[in-house]
């Protein structure tokens, strides 16, 4: 086992923030976790699971042990009448999962192509675009948890899954071993090892987000293949999105919020354009994105963090990063904070922002 000290993280976190480790463990299997958790200077010692580094805002060193998650691999793990059951390890790239799931003909992940981070992450975050979210295919995970060594498995109803959300974003207020205290919150106390995700045989195309609509229409496909939608979700991200490494950032910075229709109305009142979508419960989520443009934040900066130009949902590094010259985690949470204030005191929303601030 190799401890690395003093370990620069820019390379480790898409927004490009420069920012060290002073211990550091990759994690290429479960022995390599299990010499961390039989090491009684490190088991003891507070622990940070690194991932792709895509959701999170460095705001300074790391004094906790990081654990650098590198699991790979990735299989069909059962056939059955109804389903696919596809496995990957926590470290594998998550678009090139799914990218190799849709050439093996095992459709269902196609709406969530080139979300950025490893498979690990995307439970974690309950990831989701295009109208289709992790917690729709998912059907179990193992991971380990960091007290006791113990693997355990957990299905769909014990990860927690809401939106952007999960047991692992939480504190346990329990103290004690075993998945049973785990469950009530897993935040730095587990690691996840391995996702299986079930993508179903009566497979039918997500299509009710205008930009893939729009996509349909200029094909004139009616019936797009998940090869067609993949195609197109990366032609739109693409399109809107900045490449991380070539600008910095982490994605959606801010949750789409969720109101009630008599929220919406008095917006709408207020600002007919504002961009909103009728949710199964009754409620209304609204486009972050248009809340945050809509109050001119788009292409604005605070010091080197600023909003992208083609997309205000997205918050950039404009600098290089080199010898120190790029954004700080404190210029990105400066440039959030006064966003979060703009819109609140516009249209009486809070937004809350999708990464984690560490």
């Amino acid at each position: 086992m190799l401890v690395e000290k003093n370990v620069p993280l820019q390379a480790f976190n898409t927004f490009g923030i420069v920012a060290r480790a002073q211990a550091l463990v990759r994690i290429a299997d479960e022995p390599a976790l299990r010499a961390v958790l039989a090491d009684p200077e490190l088991a003891a010692s507070p622990k940070f699971v690194l991932g792709g580094g895509s959701n999170i805002v460095l705001t300074g060193d790391l004094k906790a042990l990081v654990l650098k998650v590198e699991i790979p691999g990735r299989r069909l793990v059962q056939e059955t009448h109804k389903a696919y059951i596809v496995e990957a390890g926590a470290g594998e790239n998550w678009h090139e999962f799914v990218r190799w799931t849709v050439a093996q003909g095992w459709p269902g992940l196609e709406n969530l192509a080139l979300i950025p981070g490893t498979v690990g992450a995307a439970p974690v975050q309950n990831i989701g675009a295009y109208g289709v979210e992790l917690q729709d295919v998912f059907d179990s995970l193992d991971a380990m948890d960091l007290r006791t060594g113990q693997v355990f498995t957990l299905n769909a109803a014990q990860c927690a899954f809401g939106y952007r959300d999960s047991v692992f974003k939480h504190r346990s207020a329990a103290e004690g071993s075993g998945a049973g205290h785990l469950a009530l919150g897993l935040k730095d106390r587990a690691l996840i090892l391995r996702v299986r995700l079930a993508l179903a045989k009566d497979w039918k195309p997500v299509l009710g987000y205008a930009d893939l609509e729009r996509k349909r229409l200029e094909t004139q496909c009616d019936a797009p293949s998940a090869q067609q939608i993949y195609d197109w979700v990366c032609a739109i991200r693409r399109a809107k999105l900045p490449d991380p490494a070539v600008i910095g950032n982490a994605g959606s910075f801010f949750k789409n919020p969720t109101v009630t229709p008599e929220q919406c109305a008095d917006i709408i009142a207020r600002d007919p354009k504002v961009v909103h979508y009728l949710l199964d419960d009754g409620s209304v989520k609204l486009a972050a994105g248009w809340l945050i443009d809509s109050c001119g934040w788009k292409g604005k900066s605070v010091g080197q963090a600023g909003v992208y130009e083609k997309q205000a949902l997205v918050l950039v590094n404009r600098g290089t990063g080199i010898d120190g010259q790029g954004a700080t985690g404190g210029e990105v949470m400066t440039l959030a904070k006064a966003i979060q204030t703009s819109v609140y005191e516009r249209f009486g929303i809070l937004l809350e922002p999708e990464p984690v601030v560490v």
